[in-house]
């Protein structure tokens, strides 16, 4: 359904640090800085990239988004959660954990990356 998605960073090391971690738990390689400043996340299914914003303001969170990355197991958004708060993540909503909705049973780990933009890893059970 998409084919990319780019949030803003207030600091793009240090957000490439972040996403770096929390990516490279989810077997994404290493995001990649182009001429303009950006960082490139490119799988086979989509690109997410970081990027300062273009009109100068400040970077600002989406109240009420959040933008979703596929784990494989509960045990890798486990160390997805581990690597974005010992990478400057700051943990919200509940701990990770399964919890059910209309759609069945979903284990999900929740984050807010340095730009306070909330993240989460999600592995659809059963």
């Amino acid at each position: 359904m998409f084919s990319h998605i780019m949030v803003g960073a207030n600091d793009i090391e240090k957000s490439k640090q972040f996403y770096d971690a929390v990516l490279g738990e989810l077997g994404i390689p290493p995001g990649k800085l182009d001429d303009k400043g950006r960082v490139f996340y490119v799988t086979k299914t989509g690109v997410f990239a970081i990027t300062k914003p273009i009109n100068g303001e400040p970077a600002c969170h989406g109240n009420g988004a959040t933008i979703g990355f596929a784990a494989e197991t509960p045990e890798m958004a486990d160390r997805w959660h581990a690597a974005g708060v010992a990478n400057g993540g700051v943990a919200c909503e509940d701990p990770p954990g399964e919890r059910a909705n209309a759609y069945g049973a979903l284990y999900l780990a929740y984050l807010r990356d340095p730009s306070g933009n909330k993240i989460c890893a999600l592995k659809r059970m059963g």
